[in-house]
C-alpha cells in the first residue's frame, strides 16, 4: 500500500507564505514524476507544478516566479515553497506521485488526499 500525506495548509493573508510537504510511504520501489495540482470551490482540479526524477520543474503560468517545487528523494518527499500568495490561489491542494512499487510493477499515479489553503485579501 502507497499513502501521501499533504501537510502545510492553512490561512494566509495575501503577501504571505506557506510550504506544503508531502511524504510517500508504503511499499515503494522508485518514484518518477512527482507534482502538485489545486483546486478551487467550484472548479476542477488544475495543475500547479511537477518535478521529474532528474530534477527539472515545470509550473503553471500563474504561479511562475512565486512557487516553488523541490524533493528529497531520501525521503520520498515533495515539497512546495508559496511565496507573495494571492486570493486566487485558494484552494485545496494535492499532491501526486508516479510510482513503481516493486520490480515488475507497472507505474502509476499515487493522489494525497489533499491540504486546504486559504488566502485572505
Amino acid at each position: 500500500q502507497v499513502q501521501l500525506v499533504e501537510s502545510g495548509g492553512g490561512l494566509v493573508q495575501a503577501g504571505g507564505s506557506l510550504r506544503l510537504s508531502c511524504p510517500a510511504s508504503g511499499s515503494i520501489l522508485s518514484i518518477n514524476a512527482v507534482g502538485w495540482y489545486r483546486q478551487a470551490p467550484g472548479k476542477q482540479r488544475e495543475f500547479v507544478a511537477t518535478i521529474t526524477s532528474g530534477g527539472s520543474s515545470y509550473y503553471a503560468e500563474s504561479v511562475k516566479g512565486r512557487f516553488t517545487i523541490s524533493r528529497d528523494n531520501g525521503k520520498n518527499t515533495v515539497y512546495l515553497q508559496m511565496n507573495s500568495l494571492k486570493p486566487e490561489d485558494t484552494g485545496i491542494y494535492y499532491c501526486n506521485a508516479e510510482i513503481k512499487r516493486y520490480w515488475g510493477d507497472n507505474q502509476a499515479p499515487y493522489w494525497g488526499q489533499g491540504t486546504q489553503v486559504t488566502v485572505s485579501s
